[in-house]
């Protein structure tokens, strides 16, 4: 596995849409750790750190502030903060990923394809339509960060994505002869034993979820619930997007940051739903939402449901002709060498930019690793 997945600049998002957003499983970062020591031997730092630089890309400093506050924006939904070792392991991994955006600014600058101050508030806007100011204000204040924090996260977002466009996705052809061997050598996995449903789901449930990030009109009881979830489904009813509902409503922490998107399921999961869902999802059509369900009625885990069937795909093997799986391999083998090609962009971009990691020799040295 490489350090770092390059689209991984979204792991210091502060809009929660990233890997660390919630719940984070620090151990799971060790091998972050092995990597930001390896690059500083290989690096061969000899400087030491200088006040509250952490590290130093072509001259520029990545501040300690800088890495703290995506720190503490990574930390704050955790049910336990991390310590030692693992609060560690956390900071190295958000300064390896600042080193990867800075490197990354540094050639969009001779690119001139940095983001521009029109771009910037027009992404700000899309992210803030669906709130109100003072909603929005409290997402800015739960977060810990200000305005300008979250307008420079997006330019930075923005510019990654314009350079990684034109130096590497840009350049990756998918030919029709791929297609078919692809489909050829993986047949079997266009054959369905059995029906896939694709769902999506907004949960509503009495007492509030630490671990939501979207608090919106929360229900504090039963009472509440009840009445924020007829909300919903009257909102439904009367034409509004539910994925849009699911993102600003849903206090389901694993799914409300994606519009509620449950992905894929094959029916026999359905077997292991309560009755309610369950007897709810198999009358559904493609496009239709279900009633309120109830699941655990008059129980202390109740909670509230309403259930989409995105689409239903039938049992049976699935031919080349078909358009769905032409698009599907199409997309499976054009992300896999996108993933593998920013890969070895990012080495590159390593190769030719100097790079001094304070902090990881600061760890080595800490620790007798040190020459």
């Amino acid at each position: 596995m490489y350090p770092c997945i390059p689209d991984a600049a979204r792991a210091v998002s502060w809009w929660g849409e990233t890997p660390l957003k919630r719940n984070a499983d620090f151990v799971r970062l060790a091998a972050v750790l092995a990597a930001a020591v390896l690059l500083a031997a290989l690096l061969g730092c000899k400087s030491q750190v200088s006040g509250d630089v952490m590290a130093t890309v072509d001259g520029r400093k990545i501040f300690r502030s800088d890495v703290d506050k995506y720190y503490d924006n990574q930390v704050a939904s955790a049910q336990q903060a991390p310590s030692g070792e693992q609060a560690t392991i956390l900071r190295l991994n958000i300064l390896r990923q600042l080193i990867d955006d800075e490197m990354v600014m540094r050639r969009a600058e001779k690119l001139g394809l940095l983001a521009t101050e029109e771009e910037v508030d027009r992404k700000l806007n899309e992210i803030k339509s669906p709130y109100t100011q003072e909603e929005f204000d409290q997402r800015l204040k739960e977060k810990k960060i200000t305005l300008e924090d979250f307008k420079r996260d997006i330019r930075r977002s923005i510019t990654v994505d314009k350079v990684m466009n034109k130096e590497v996705s840009s350049k990756i052809v998918v030919t029709d002869q791929d297609i078919n061997d692809y489909f050829r050598a993986h047949k079997s996995e266009f054959n369905l034993i059995e029906p896939q449903y694709h769902l999506a789901q907004i949960i509503v449930t009495p007492a509030p979820n630490p671990q939501v990030h979207n608090q919106n009109n929360k229900a504090q009881n039963e009472t509440d619930a009840r009445k924020k979830i007829q909300m919903i489904a009257n909102r439904l009813d009367s034409g509004e997007d539910f994925a849009t509902l699911a993102m600003n409503y849903s206090e389901e922490p694993e799914t409300s940051g994606n519009g509620g998107d449950l992905g894929t399921v094959p029916e026999s999961s359905l077997r292991n739903a309560d009755p309610g869902t369950r007897d709810a999802v198999v009358k559904l059509k493609p496009g239709q939402y279900s009633p309120i369900i109830t699941v655990g009625p008059g129980t202390k885990q109740e909670v509230f449901r309403i259930v989409k069937m995105v689409s239903k795909e039938p049992s049976g093997q699935r031919d080349l002709s078909d358009p769905r799986v032409q698009q599907a391999i199409r997309s499976q083998l054009h992300d896999r060498r996108e993933q593998l090609l920013k890969a070895a962009y990012y080495e590159v971009l390593r190769d030719s930019a100097k790079v001094e990691n304070y902090y990881a020799k600061k760890v080595l040295d800490s620790n007798g690793l040190a020459n």
